[in-house]
């Protein structure tokens, strides 16, 4: 009656381990954007060391929330501390192409609204299941950006 315990108890474990294996991931990726201009630091702590100013609007990753403080990666994948206070749940997407053309229409095709360079940050107004996102810029202008020009969703 023992080892037929013993026998059960590894099985069960098997099948946990296969399980976990093959399960699809259960968390997506978070994405805050910076409320303020905000230092950056390498640990949780004002005393940390200052890593750098990041932008008003810039879109970061959400790798670790703590009470005050959230562990995030920027859009070059650096990996540091930001107090939570700096940031808000307003979604933007940072340009990652030298110069993405911002389209009237979701459509390689349509006709081009105007042309963002390089880290410029624009406002999520909509992301479409299409590979679109429907974007604003400060200026009011609105357009589609494709999800491989931008960085933030």
């Amino acid at each position: 009656m023992h080892a037929r315990f013993k026998l059960h108890a590894v099985s069960s474990a098997l099948l946990t381990v296969a399980l976990a294996c093959v399960a699809p991931p259960t968390h997506a990726v978070d994405y805050r954007s910076v409320s303020t201009p905000a230092i950056l630091f390498d640990s949780p702590s004002v005393q940390g060391k200052r890593l750098f100013v990041i932008a008003s609007g810039t879109p970061v990753e959400l790798i670790v929330s703590l009470d005050k403080w959230c562990k995030v990666r920027d859009s070059a994948g650096t990996i540091s501390w930001i107090e939570r206070k700096a940031l808000t749940e307003k979604r933007t997407v940072q340009i990652t192409a030298e110069r993405a053309a911002i389209r009237k229409a979701p459509d390689d095709k349509a006709a081009t609204e105007f042309e963002a360079v390089r880290d410029v940050v624009l406002d999520i107004v909509e992301v479409l299941r299409s590979g679109w996102i429907k974007v604003k810029h400060r200026d009011g202008a609105t357009g589609y950006v494709h999800v491989s020009q931008v960085w933030g969703v």
